[in-house]
């Protein structure tokens, strides 16, 4: 399988890692590898653009790119008899009429002179068959490029592809993947054998969903997607988006000019048993930070002195008095529940009914709250708000509970979200690397884009809980909720730049630096970069 690139490799690929911004157009489709075949297919036969052209345009884009990010050294190509390898020589006569130097070694059958080569003098030689001979011509270059196999290609890549493979990853050099490196599968982001470690892909129309999900997202290194022709993508091509940067910006509710708190939206936050409540104060301050205009907690009142003292902007309710908890739902515009909130019989029932009493509201269960769901200890929450009001929440583990396969929300996260949203009958976000949400009918996918391993810690899903819960009580759908609330909290996380030792409080702390972000800029300032995600980590 190859081994992880190290970071001093990284830091060869990117003089400034911590230049690249997230940056590109704000709609921005995933395709398998099944739906790019489909498109490719639609583009060429029913629309008429013709395949030179598209070749063309992809091999020259991914060109540029190489060329800007490695403006110097010989490039040496690897390229495959299909149409990847097909990009990867015109990539190679590219960069050859800039005027750098570069060196092609075709891997299969490929046409001898090469007619994409347009007459330029650049021989295409046959991969040499032995090791030692094949890591010194690797050696004389400054960047790899790896164009052997394609978004088609099914299993583990078998001999001699797996061989060369293996020599590209015990390579020092940085190696620039066309499409999707080679040996993932572009429908999963699965990895069944030997699998290139790629410090850059370039995908050609759209990012392929093998390299936004893990390990696939690894592999892919920086991910730059660029325009290569394709005519619009509609309804029906694609079955899942990422949540971009300039998505996010452009879908976050903004504050009038001339409003009160009560207009920008009203909270209430059933959280924390006795003694349990640090849930219950992530989740509210991180509802504060995202703009939301009034939070009330509802919690045990053995937590009421922490409470008030921690989080003084909210106002507390006492959980076991159900008349002021009746009236502060009835006050309130969302509901979350579930934080540290316990799993008992007595908080069941006082969950159901508040979800029966929920009707006009938006409602979102998390922790505590999903565990009860998937006992059958909350019936009222199918009959709770309206579909596009509710929004569920689970890590993997809660998933399995309530619905998934155990170890299937790793394997499958998109069929996953999508299931669980049908028999619900709700919005859901199911947190892992990437995070994913669907609607209530399942249907298209939001992928998110600024998670990491950072995040792995206790108490990252309270803030996310408490982020949501502000967009739903700020007005945002289910989905839209979950969707903003991923790209926000990992915006705050990466703002944070407390890596491993980043604390959810510390993401609490940037959200209102990540909400006012507007940069949009690209360090690579190309027209035709649709998207440019620096290296997952």
């Amino acid at each position: 399988m190859g081994r992880s690139r190290s970071g001093e490799r990284s830091a060869r690929a990117i003089s400034n890692p911590d230049a690249v911004r997230d940056h590109g157009r704000a709609e921005v489709r995933l395709f398998t590898g099944t739906e790019s075949a489909a498109f490719d297919k639609w583009a060429m036969e029913d629309v008429g653009v013709p395949s030179p052209v598209l070749m063309e345009n992809a091999g020259r884009s991914a060109a540029l790119v190489l060329h800007r990010i490695h403006p110097t050294g010989r490039v040496v190509a690897l390229v495959g008899p299909g149409n990847n390898g097909g990009d990867g020589i015109v990539l190679a006569r590219t960069l050859r009429s800039l005027g750098r130097e570069v060196r092609v070694f075709a891997l299969g059958d490929r046409p001898d002179p090469d007619p994409l080569l347009h007459g330029w003098p650049i021989p295409v030689r046959p991969v040499p068959q032995d090791d030692g001979e094949l890591e010194l011509e690797l050696a004389g270059g400054r960047v790899l490029v790896d164009a052997l196999l394609g978004t088609g290609a099914r299993g583990a890549p078998r001999e001699p592809y797996a061989r060369v493979i293996r020599a590209l990853n015990r390579s020092p050099l940085p190696v620039v993947a066309l499409d999707l490196p080679s040996g993932l599968d572009a429908e999963s982001g699965s990895a069944p054998g030997e699998v290139v470690w790629a410090d850059l892909t370039v995908a050609f129309g759209a990012p392929k969903v093998g390299s936004a999900l893990f390990p696939g997202r690894e592999h892919s290194g920086r991910l730059v997607a660029v325009e290569i022709g394709f005519p619009p993508v509609g309804d029906g091509h694609a079955g899942a988006r990422l949540i971009t940067p300039g998505w996010a910006r452009s879908h976050r509710p903004r504050r009038s000019l001339v409003t009160h708190k009560n207009a920008e939206g009203r909270l209430l936050i059933l959280a924390g048993s006795p003694g349990v409540a640090g849930a219950a104060i992530l989740a509210a301050r991180a509802a504060l930070r995202a703009g939301v205009g009034y939070v009330r907690i509802s919690s045990s009142p053995e937590n009421r002195v922490v409470l008030q003292s921690t989080v003084p902007e909210a106002l507390f309710v006492d959980g076991t008095d159900e008349d002021a908890l009746a009236e502060a739902l009835r006050s309130s515009d969302a509901l979350v529940a579930g934080p540290g909130m316990g799993v008992g019989e007595v908080e069941g029932e006082r969950l159901d009914g508040l979800l029966a009493r929920s009707e006009g509201k938006s409602v979102l269960l998390d922790a505590d709250a999903l565990t009860l769901l998937g006992r059958g200890a909350l019936p009222a929450f199918r009959e709770a708000a309206s579909p596009g009001r509710r929004l569920l929440t689970p890590h993997p583990g809660e998933a399995a509970r309530i619905g998934a396969e155990p170890g299937e929300s790793v394997h499958d996260p998109l069929g996953v979200v999508r299931r669980i949203g049908e028999r619900w009958g709700a919005a859901v976000l199911l947190k892992g690397t990437p995070s994913v949400v669907a609607g209530p009918q399942g249907g298209e996918v939001w992928v998110g884009t600024t998670g990491s391993s950072d995040l792995a810690s206790a108490g990252m899903g309270d803030v996310l809980s408490g982020t949501a819960g502000a967009f739903l009580a700020r007005g945002t759908e289910g989905w839209m909720a979950g969707a903003l609330a991923l790209h926000f909290t990992g915006r705050a996380a990466r703002r944070s730049g407390g890596r491993e030792s980043l604390l959810p409080s510390d993401v609490v702390d940037h959200l209102s630096g990540a909400l006012a972000e507007e940069e949009t800029s690209s360090v690579l300032d190309l027209p035709f970069v649709i998207l440019d995600l620096r290296a997952a980590h």
